[in-house]
């Protein structure tokens, strides 16, 4: 199984703080910030990883990770995003590296307490199809929201005015080879962007989707709200 980061974007949530540096390289708390869903992945077993960066400071990732020697790893594989087009746009930049095999997807600036091994594994075990971990959280309008039938997800909305639960799916998402085929099938949304959603509401639809409700703390860091939020947890987990 391979791993990828999107670590892609110009950050304009965080400006200034992103004028002179991509958002996955900020520091929280004492480390950069991609260091975080890097180790996500090595904890959970996976060695062979693509970061998809773009934006005028790709190069300070391999300035800052090198071969990835720092994380036990023999290289780190990097793709370049040359434009604003979504997270499933970056996303279908890594097929090539993927090779159809299945796929650890998850966005640079999400920080989670515990490991993701046994996603991981339960994933692997799966014959086909995606898994997606989701988090009860206080302001679900921020993400996409997951909504059920009985145990089963029916649909997932993004950032929805109401939600109707408040289980946010997190930034890391599990996906078979198929992936890439269903990314080339997607229509730009309202903001012109190739919509991770639609790909997950595409598993929904052929009923080979499941999930996992993600264990400890987790946050993205994307926002000075949840950025602060983020160093907050990191610095009173060390």
């Amino acid at each position: 199984m391979k791993g990828i980061i999107l670590a892609g974007g110009i950050g304009s949530r965080l400006f200034p703080l992103t004028k002179i540096t991509n958002k996955h390289l900020l520091p929280v708390y004492n480390e950069p910030m991609i260091y975080y869903p890097l180790r996500t992945l090595v904890d959970a077993g996976i060695k062979d990883i693509m970061i998809v960066t773009g934006g005028d400071h790709a190069g300070n990732f391999l300035r800052l990770l090198g071969n990835g020697k720092e994380f036990g790893l023999k290289g780190i594989n990097y793709a370049y995003q040359e434009k604003e087009g979504g997270i499933a746009e970056a996303l279908g930049l890594a097929e090539y590296f993927a090779d159809g095999e299945k796929v650890v997807v998850v966005l640079g600036d999400n920080i989670i307490e515990k490991s993701i091994r046994a996603e991981v594994s339960a994933f692997d075990k799966q014959t086909e199809g995606a898994r997606i971990l989701l988090k009860e959280v206080e302001h679900p309008e921020r993400f996409g929201v997951a909504e059920f039938e009985g145990d089963r997800i029916v649909k997932i909305t993004e950032k929805p005015k109401m939600p109707m639960t408040k289980y946010a799916v997190t930034g890391i998402y599990m996906y078979d080879g198929k992936v890439f085929d269903i990314i080339k099938t997607l229509k730009p949304s309202g903001r012109g962007e190739l919509e991770i959603t639609d790909v997950n509401n595409s598993y929904i639809q052929k009923g080979t989707l499941t999930y996992s409700k993600l264990e400890g703390w987790w946050t993205d860091a994307g926002t000075f709200d949840s950025l602060l939020r983020a160093n907050n947890l990191v610095a009173a987990m060390k």
